[in-house]
């Protein structure tokens, strides 16, 4: 399936800073620019938990003996623990993470004790002054010590600079792991780190435009990648899993029968494999969306329905509800796996523009579903529910419930039988359909509660305006249709133990 870049990257944080600070030069020039990176071959599979597993092979010159080895531009969320370091002929002694980055906040907490220039402007004339200062304490803002005074930087835009005399040894401009090992041979290898980290994650979108007149939805799926590690993963094999890792089931209501077609896409476990094609960019603090799915002319209908619960009397009407349906089949549905997301639908109105009516949310569906997504409730399609008649029936017999033998010094005694009459009771439902609509509807109503445990499953329909069927011991199922701008009244009649 093709897959295409759907925009650029879409910047979603930025850094304002109150001060400037400077650095020497010599320290300004320890680390590589932000153009550069030290990432090597990179693979990046990014699943739906906001976790990832990043695998980046470096080509290293490895001296002989024991050496420390950094790896600047890994995640600044990287689990160490989740690390797995390989090269050939070497053993690994010992790993450390500096995730201590190098800020503006962080130069300032590292510098407590130490001596910094504070430069001042003046704004009207330009003039710089400068002065020594101690740094006391960054605790709620920037205390400092000059001469014999105690003064507060103030953070109100003034022009101030400060400048330190060196960057302090563990601090980091990038995430930097460090692995101290051993080789029994020098030269340059190809070096892999494999690790996890959350901060990557992945959503799917879906965007469907409904045609009522031909009853069909065009669909669109989108996948957004957001990175949010610290880190920009430059030029990287990226691979999307759609399942739930450690994630536990639920009940589906979006879901109307899960399919039973294997989808062809390359599938891991329970897991189902969306390959990004080609090698892409994510830029940290960024989103960037990519189209896996572009399918027209599915069939679709919208779908009226309500439910009841027993003995149920509406104090007035209630709208139904409004919800598409439509087929992830290969023929004549989607064609595809649908990773879990939120699918947006849309209608156009009279001068042909796309109008947004609703949205809701699926689950992982494997191809060959059935789905019934609500998107809100009706406007024109009203019902109420009454207890229209309701009597006692006794029955003829009494029925025998329990009998209980009484024993003395292991003899039988005496017989106990307790018998109780059985009430059965008639109910009659009527059911009052409205329909504002130019054209007759079709609405599922679902009458519930006729499972009363095992006690009270002995009940029967006498009589309906409408056959329904039963579609467990608790609910049963009427599909009645209502006339154009009309009325329809529907009355059941039940006879039950309850």
């Amino acid at each position: 399936m093709t897959k295409r870049l759907f925009a650029a990257g879409l910047p979603i944080l930025s850094l304002v800073a109150a001060s400037a600070i400077a650095l020497p030069a010599a320290a300004q020039q320890s680390e590589p620019s932000a153009s550069e990176t030290a990432q090597g071959d990179l693979s990046v599979t990014i699943y739906q938990n906001n976790q990832a597993l990043v695998q980046d092979i470096r080509q290293l010159n490895i001296p002989r003996g024991t050496t420390r080895i950094e790896f600047p531009d890994v995640s600044a969320q990287i689990r160490p623990q989740t690390l797995s370091f390989n090269a050939d002929g070497t053993a690994i002694v010992e790993q450390n993470f500096d995730f201590d980055l190098l800020t503006p906040q962080k130069l300032m907490e590292k510098a407590i004790g130490q001596t910094v220039t504070l430069v001042r402007t003046n704004p009207a004339t330009g003039t710089e002054t400068r002065e020594r200062a101690e740094v006391l304490s960054t605790a709620g803002g920037v205390v400092v010590r000059i001469g014999n005074r105690i003064e507060v930087l103030r953070d109100d835009g003034l022009p101030v600079r400060v400048i330190f005399d060196g960057v302090p040894p563990n601090l980091r401009a990038r995430p930097t792991l460090s692995v101290t090992l051993n080789s029994n041979r020098s030269g340059t290898r190809p070096a892999s780190i494999r690790y996890l980290t959350p901060g990557l994650g992945w959503s799917s979108d879906y965007v469907a435009l409904y045609n009522e007149a031909r009853g069909t939805v065009d669909m669109q799926g989108w996948v957004t990648l957001t990175n949010n590690t610290g880190t920009t993963f430059h030029n990287a094999d990226t691979l999307l899993v759609a399942g739930n890792p450690n994630g536990g089931g639920g009940p589906r209501r979006d879901l109307v029968r899960p399919g039973m077609e294997t989808a062809d896409r390359e599938r891991l476990g329970d897991f189902y494999l969306y390959p990004i094609e080609g090698r892409t960019t994510i830029a940290n603090a960024q989103t960037k969306q990519v189209s896996f799915l572009d399918v027209q002319s599915v069939a679709a209908q919208r779908i009226y329905s309500i439910g009841v619960n027993w003995l149920q009397s509406d104090d007035d009407f209630r709208p139904a509800s409004s919800a598409i349906s439509f087929n992830s089949s290969r023929q004549g549905g989607l064609g595809d796996a649908l990773p879990a997301g939120t699918v947006r639908f849309y209608q156009r109105d009279a001068q042909g523009n796309p109008q947004f009516i609703g949205e809701n949310n699926i689950g992982h569906t494997p191809m060959g579903s059935t789905l019934s997504l609500r998107t809100g409730d009706a406007f024109d399609v009203f019902m109420q529910a009454e207890v229209e008649d309701r009597e006692v029936i006794t029955a003829a017999e009494y029925e025998r419930s329990a009998r209980y033998r009484v024993y003395e010094n292991g003899e039988l005694t005496r017989t106990v039988e307790v018998d109780r009459s059985v009430d059965y009771y008639r109910t009659t439902m009527r059911y009052t359909f409205t329909n504002a609509k130019p054209e007759a509807v079709v609405v599922e109503l679902m009458q519930g509660g006729l499972d009363r445990g095992w006690w009270g499953r002995d009940f029967r329909v006498v009589s309906e305006d409408v056959e329904g069927e039963q579609i467990n011991y608790g609910n049963r199922r009427y599909r009645v249709r209502v006339p154009a701008n009309g009325e329809r009244v529907v009355r059941v009649t039940y006879e039950s133990r309850y």
